[in-house]
């Protein structure tokens, strides 16, 4: 059993079911335009280091987005439960659309004091994105806890699933168009397309923002509790310092320098303070009592894992696809539609599951088992794979990882009282964006590693002063053959490009494919732990008729 809070939480407003509904649609907005701006970068990213010259950082701007978001959930879960959901997400759209509008701006005004070049900008616009970022997804999912019991929940979670599948396939197709063909000319000055990418935010961040103004119902608050602050800074002094320490390890230099071991010394001393600061606390930003059901522990701990594993995939597959295969930014996006089909129809058939027999379990595990399988498959992603092994392995990847969307968070609810549901929620968004950020950073650093070896042996040619060309120039000269001749002409070789392209290539060929049985190792561990999560019927209601023995059924 958990400690109750030291609050009275806020009265939920009795909705009717016209209200009920309309609630609902601004809840899915929201969710919507936080899952698309992740979908619709990552189609654009190999043309935007492109031209920003960031190949080296490329990790980091999803790493930031992710970052910001997830330290900043369990603050946003904790205001919930004591102010309501409505000013949360108010607040959570205008800060995501101000950052929206600074990263299409990014690069634009040339090299900025202290902050750095474009590359660097958009990095921080991006963060300035993601603390909009964590409250919607926070928001949204308590949201529905507000309006519906746990039984109910599993069709709206998987309605949250095919929302995410759709922001799935509309951010690639959307974000290649734009890349490739929204650049214009404003007053003689030329704007990319990839900026658009980030503008497209805008008019659908208003309409979110109006809905969620009219449709949701302000609620009187609770008894003011504190806002465990030292806490919260703690998880920030807990997470940063480790992203650094990933990100720098998997450069050229390796995991000895003293940065790299001091930002994991300093995050592994912030971890302990916090649970030292925690411990006891029922108004702690992220309770620790509630850990002590296995579902909450387990569940989460699943959770991470789940995304720590998943991310390689479309963080990378578009960089893969674009550099190796050729592919224009809309063609690559299009060639993950398939993926995000999956993810729609795993998500929707998990959430009808889920609904029919009260179970969460099944479905997560059979989720996991055909995910390792896809996975299993894409380790021999190669140059001669058939056209149609790609799009039918990625749907495959899909429809696993649709499950883990909405279902996990969907248990962990059901397992704690609903003066808790908010923090108990904003535990499973915190163990998903963490588990994604960590997995950008391992994967980059997995990736810039292994491509500087391979750069050094087979295109020495483009060598400067005994060093291998630098990551972010590699993937520039790899998509411009004029570029590459001239980079061979100021060293010095008057042939070669030929071999040169061959060899940068297979170079991002190589580092890319590595990344796949990572990924299959990791999530490996994922389904054992999901097998160790208990089996609990939803609380609600009972069984709809005939599912009683499926549900019965689930391993405990």
């Amino acid at each position: 059993m958990t400690a109750p809070p030291t609050f009275s939480p806020p009265v939920p407003h009795v909705y009717s079911p016209a209200e009920r509904r309309m609630a609902f649609i601004a809840v899915l907005i929201v969710l919507f335009l936080g899952a698309l701006d992740q979908t619709i970068v990552a189609t654009a990213m190999p043309r935007i280091v492109a031209e920003l010259a960031g190949l080296d950082r490329i990790a980091w701007v999803g790493t930031a987005y992710l970052l910001t978001s997830t330290v900043t959930v369990p603050i946003y879960g904790k205001l919930g439960d004591i102010h309501g959901r409505r000013p949360v997400l108010i607040g959570g759209v205008i800060i995501f659309l101000a950052g929206s509008m600074l990263c299409g701006l990014a690069g634009e005004f040339g090299t900025l004091p202290l902050i750095g070049d474009g590359m660097n900008q958009l990095i921080l616009c991006r963060g300035i994105q993601g603390l909009g970022a964590g409250a919607l997804t926070t928001g949204a999912f308590a949201t529905v806890a507000d309006l519906v019991p746990p039984a109910e929940r599993g069709r709206y979670s998987g309605m949250f699933g095919a929302m995410f599948g759709l922001a799935g396939l509309a951010g690639p197709v959307v974000g290649g168009f734009l890349t490739d063909s929204a650049t214009t000319s404003l007053f003689g000055h030329v704007v990319s397309g990839w900026r658009f990418i980030f503008y497209v935010n805008l008019p659908l961040g208003l309409l979110a923002l109006a809905i969620i103004v009219w449709a949701l119902a302000p609620v009187p608050p609770g008894r003011r509790a504190p806002i465990d602050w030292l806490g919260s800074l703690l998880i920030v002094v807990a997470t940063v310092p480790l992203l650094l320490a990933l990100g720098w390890g998997g450069g050229a230099d390796g995991w000895n320098q003293p940065r790299v071991i001091i930002g994991f010394v300093v995050a592994a001393a912030g971890l302990a303070a916090f649970l030292a600061v925690s411990r006891g606390n029922p108004d702690a930003v992220v309770p620790l009592d509630l850990f002590a059901d296995p579902v909450v522990a387990r569940g989460n701990a699943a959770l991470f894992l789940v995304n720590l594993a998943y991310m390689g995939v479309p963080m990378f597959l578009p960089l893969y696809l674009q550099t190796v295969r050729g592919l224009s930014a809309s063609a690559s996006g299009i060639a993950m539609l398939p993926l995000l089909f999956g993810v729609l129809l795993g998500a929707t058939a998990a959430g009808q599951v889920a609904r029919r027999t009260l179970a969460t379990k099944p479905v997560l595990v059979a989720g996991g088992m055909v995910t390792l399988a896809a996975l299993a498959v894409l380790t021999r992603l190669g140059p001669h794979w058939p056209d149609w092994g790609l799009p039918l392995t990625l749907f495959g990847l899909g429809c696993g990882i649709g499950p883990a969307q909405g279902m996990f968070t969907l248990a962990i609810q059901s397992a704690v009282g609903q003066a808790r549901v908010g923090v108990a929620t904003a535990t499973s968004q915190f163990s998903r964006q963490i588990g994604a950020t960590v997995g950008i950073a391992v994967f980059g650093a997995l990736m810039t590693f292994q491509l500087s070896g391979e750069l050094a042996r087979r295109v020495p040619a483009l060598a400067d002063a005994g060093h291998p060309v630098a990551i972010a120039d590699a993937q520039r000269l790899a998509m411009d053959s004029g570029a590459l001749a001239q980079a061979l002409r100021t060293r010095g070789v008057a042939d070669g490009v030929t071999a040169a392209h061959a060899g940068l290539i297979d170079s991002f060929a190589v580092a890319i494919e590595h990344l796949f049985p990572v990924a299959l190792g990791l999530m490996l561990v994922a389904v054992l732990v999901t097998l160790a999560v208990p089996g609990r019927p939803l609380r609600g209601r009972e069984p709809e008729p005939g599912a009683a023995a499926d549900a019965a059924a689930q391993p405990a």
